[in-house]
């Protein structure tokens, strides 16, 4: 197609799309009702928007709350509330479960601090207070505001991962009135039984959308089951809230509330549009980097020719990840191979060109990666269509070189869509989450092993600190370690729930074939399971 006809055809959709009228909670822009898409979201421009609930509450200064709260701020050095605080403290104190959603470095972990702080019981020496993140750095500087604010007499603890169980279960023992932990510590500690949260009166989720990124979703349903089943007040703050964020708060919360301080007025059915610009040739390690970080559920990555495909599709497949490319060039059999392993979630990459991807309609798509970008701007609103379907939200990601910022240009004034521009993640942001997500990883699989597992693996533990404290031999942990990531990359990121955990059976009895105190699941149980299917084939 000529580039005057592509100007005509687009000039012609874009008068015949219908300018729907402004409300609280909706971006105007031109829409395209279609089969490749659902909603083209952009930012509004305006920082102080608000969206608020029907029966909303006044918001607050600081001199019309308690002397309690004021004496914290003080003690924090704290002049003024915050936006976010003004916002959310009220409802805080009026005990109604809410979702805020507001952007990192808002003051968000003032506004629950505070008003928490002011209503538990200091003389009830047991966890009031289970605030969960998702890294250790968060879960610090939350517990460390915690500790300035609280009024005397009251005793917080952070809980996480990686580090030894001593302080932590100190504390415990002592009266913990707040919990600060990641969702996998946090859950040790319920299975040991150091922890118990029959005294809870507040569920505080922060950074949930990160929380779930990081593959906490198990650890979480985990959790649940050692609530009481009784009333609670919940608060959940996130950044975005796509489909996923939202479910998660309807299994904790009761009934929330939306209150919605961001400027991107991200909702539940728009699409993030982000904007990274990679140095020249580099585009490749920037994408290994941005998968590393963003952890999709889902994803598409799109590419302008079916070489760049096969290329982007081998570069993931080779760093471990779960590609397959899907191109003009395969066959429809092979096409439909493809296609059936994205819609059964069972591949979360997908490297395709646009013509390759025509007729695609799958909900669960979190992200949309453009590898490259299109150079016909309606090309980039059904690329970006691909996700925030079915009322979920999702991203629309676009790696650009910096030549490449003109066309990105002409997209936002034909379709009035405002990019957010971030910075590409270096290796020490990648290496940091990585971290994190494999020590979650290890922990969740170290509470599924019973009694005798646990045995054998013992035998290993002076071997392990052995190469722990020799550097020349330390790669041979890494080499492990690396094993044990690769496959969490062909896993799912929002896992099924588990059946509830039942106590590890003492392995040491024999079995029924008497086979030398081998468990059942040992060769004895195999042959007697064979000699079952060979008198059922008969």
């Amino acid at each position: 197609m000529s580039d005057e006809k592509r100007r005509r055809r687009r000039n012609r959709k874009t008068r015949s799309m219908p300018r729907p009228t402004a409300e609280p909670d909706m971006v105007v822009g031109p829409v395209e009702q279609g089969p490749d898409l659902d909603l083209i979201a952009g930012e509004d421009g305006d920082p102080d928007h608000v969206v608020e609930p029907e029966n909303a509450l006044p918001t607050v200064t600081l001199d019309d709350l308690p002397e309690s709260i004021r004496e914290a701020c003080h003690r924090a050095g704290w002049q003024d509330l915050m936006p976010v605080q003004q916002h959310t403290i009220p409802y805080v104190l009026a005990g109604r479960d809410l979702m805020i959603q507001s952007r990192t470095g808002s003051g968000k972990t003032g506004a629950f601090l505070l008003p928490i702080l002011d209503r538990l019981d200091p003389d009830l020496a047991e966890c009031q207070v289970l605030i969960l993140v998702p890294t250790r750095e968060l879960c610090q500087q939350v517990q460390s505001q915690a500790e300035v604010l609280a009024p005397k007499g009251v005793r917080t603890v952070a809980v996480y991962g990686g580090t030894g169980y001593g302080p932590q279960l100190d504390a415990f023992r002592k009266g913990a009135h707040m919990v600060v932990g990641t969702p996998g510590r946090v859950l040790d500690h319920l299975l040991r039984g150091s922890l118990r949260l029959d005294h809870i009166q507040f569920l505080v989720f922060d950074e949930a959308d990160r929380m779930l990124s990081m593959g906490f979703y198990p650890d979480m349903r985990k959790v649940k089951r050692y609530l009481p089943d009784r009333p609670r007040d919940g608060y959940m703050f996130s950044a975005t809230f796509p489909y996923h964020v939202m479910r998660m708060a309807g299994e904790f919360l009761k009934s929330p509330d939306m209150l919605s301080l961001s400027r991107d007025r991200v909702h539940v059915a728009e699409v993030e549009h982000q904007v990274y610009v990679v140095p020249d040739m580099k585009k490749d390690r920037a994408l290994v980097r941005l998968i590393e970080l963003e952890n999709p559920t889902a994803a598409i990555i799109f590419c302008n020719t079916k070489a760049e495909v096969s290329y982007v599709a081998l570069i993931l497949q080779r760093f471990g990840y779960d590609a397959d490319a899907l191109s003009s060039e395969l066959r429809q059999r092979d096409r439909d191979k493809v296609l059936k392993r994205v819609r059964s979630g069972k591949l979360r990459f997908l490297v395709a060109t646009d013509v390759a991807a025509r007729g695609i309609d799958i909900t669960e798509i979190s992200h949309v990666i453009q590898y490259e970008v299109p150079e016909d701007p309606e090309i980039y609103v059904h690329r970006a269509g691909r996700t925030g379907r079915a009322g979920a939200g999702g991203k629309a990601i676009t790696l650009a070189y910096t030549m490449e910022k003109v066309r990105l240009s002409h997209i936002r004034d034909t379709y009035g869509i405002d990019f957010e521009e971030k910075e590409p993640p270096t290796d020490e942001n990648v290496e940091k989450i990585v971290s994190e997500r494999l020590i979650a990883l290890l922990e969740a699989r170290l509470r599924q092993l019973n009694h005798l597992e646990q045995e054998r693996l013992r035998r290993f533990l002076p071997l392990a600190k052995h190469l722990a404290e020799h550097e020349e031999e330390i790669s041979l942990l890494a080499m492990l370690l690396d094993e044990s990531y690769q496959k969490s990359l062909h896993a799912p990121v929002l896992g099924e729930e588990a059946p509830p955990e039942e106590p590890a059976e003492d392995d040491s009895g024999s079995d029924e074939e008497g086979d030398g105190g081998r468990a059942s699941g040992g060769r004895g149980g195999g042959r007697k399971r064979k000699r079952r299917r060979r008198r059922g084939e008969n």
